[in-house]
């Protein structure tokens, strides 16, 4: 009786989660790729609190590794008409880029002559 019960709940759960995933789809605040979920809150904020935000929501900054991710994080700069931080800093060598974590860049897409290092990217 007891597994019915938690496969009831688990059922109920699921049904939320998909319900609410709907209408964060619907107001363009979530997207997917490759099993990863790209959220927004579509708010403007500088690059160390969109960082803590993303802390906070148990996530952390996109990081395009490839071409369907840059797509995913592309949607929220089309949908909200903006800018999107990534979490992509500049390393010790000028230009060149690599993740927060310190680890090469193996993806990126950068337009001609970008990113020039030359202020915020």
């Amino acid at each position: 009786m007891v597994d019915n019960e938690v496969e009831d709940v688990i059922r109920q759960l699921e049904h939320r989660i998909s319900r609410l995933e709907g209408v964060l789809h619907l107001e363009k605040m979530i997207t997917e790729s490759g099993g990863k979920i790209f959220a927004t809150n579509g708010k403007r904020a500088d690059f160390h609190a969109t960082m803590k935000k993303c802390k906070e929501a148990g996530g952390s900054i996109a990081t395009p590794r490839n071409p369907g991710e840059n797509d995913a994080i592309l949607y929220f700069v089309k949908s909200f008409n903006t800018y999107a931080y990534l979490g992509i800093k500049e390393s010790l060598i000028p230009s060149k880029f690599q993740f927060l974590d310190g680890t090469q860049l193996t993806y990126t897409n950068w337009y001609l002559h970008q990113p020039s290092g030359k202020g915020e990217e």
